[in-house]
């Protein structure tokens, strides 16, 4: 079993500073080549607001310089408007064709909003999205309760899909923090669980402003460890980005799945690094 572990997207201004990932005076665009020195993993979260042309996954598989793998979020016209067209298959599919050339390419990932419960034209729309994302590893994160059942994931696993297990604050309608297994590849999403402002914050930043502790991160491990004979991959995204906590996070959880004879790559850190 190959763990990935990394962050939701590389870009982060609370990551700049003395000591922090990012050297003060670090450009935008030296970013991911950093970021691909400590990581082998990315979840690319800028092609859900905007799908990125051939020539700018070029340049990130170039500045990744073959470190890190990237997982990438599908449009949100894909998932929170409902309504793609031809045009935009055509783009979401075809413009990561530079990482797939270099070996970088993970699974695309379908984050659902809450208000996408399980309902009989959602059912139906899932089924569609799944016929022409058919033959690409396909991660899907539902974010309503409704779908949490062992049906929905035995569907999911019939189809060759990719539950995406997360971990959310312990709040009432959100799926349970456990690790489901649906095909070869697992896939986990740590939101952090800040309840006080999950439905309350008025950015994502807010909501996941939470720092696992140790025993939290030993949780995970062995939920992950118990899985190690049953899927190929594992992915791992820390969507807590805010104050620097999924830096904090990383090297808890890769110390927690060592101690429990799980292989995970070591960072290279630069002197001075958070990491």
């Amino acid at each position: 079993m190959k763990v990935y572990i990394g962050t939701g997207g590389y870009t982060n201004d609370d990551w700049i500073g003395e000591g922090l990932l990012y050297p003060p005076g670090t450009k935008p665009t030296e970013f991911l080549a950093i970021y691909a020195q400590h990581f082998d993993a990315v979840e690319l979260n800028s092609s859900f607001y905007g799908i990125p042309g051939l020539k700018a996954f070029e340049g990130m598989a170039k500045r990744s310089a073959g470190r890190t793998r990237f997982a990438v979020k599908l449009n949100k016209v894909f998932t929170h408007e409902r309504k793609p067209q031809g045009s935009d298959f055509d783009r979401m599919l075809q413009s990561p064709e530079p990482l797939r050339e270099a070996g970088l390419m993970g699974p695309y990932l379908a984050q659902f909003p809450y208000s996408f419960g399980r309902t009989a034209a959602h059912r139906k729309y899932l089924q569609e999205l799944t016929e022409r994302f058919a033959g690409h590893e396909l991660a899907v994160e539902f974010r309503h309760q409704s779908w949490d059942k062992p049906e929905v994931r035995e569907g999911l696993r019939e189809y060759g899909l990719i539950w995406v297990s997360p971990d959310y604050p312990p709040i009432d309608g959100l799926p349970e923090p456990t690790l489901h297994v649906t095909a070869e590849v697992a896939y986990l999403r740590l939101h952090g669980r800040n309840s006080g402002n999950w439905w309350s914050g008025e950015s994502a930043a807010e909501r996941h402003d939470y720092r696992y502790n140790q025993a939290e991160m030993d949780e995970w491990a062995e939920k992950i460890a118990f899985v190690a004979d049953e899927v190929e991959e594992v992915w791992v995204f820390f969507e807590n980005t805010t104050k620097g906590h999924a830096l904090k996070n990383i090297p808890m959880l890769r110390q927690a799945l060592t101690a429990r004879g799980v292989a995970v790559s070591e960072p290279q850190p630069a002197q001075g690094s958070l990491l």
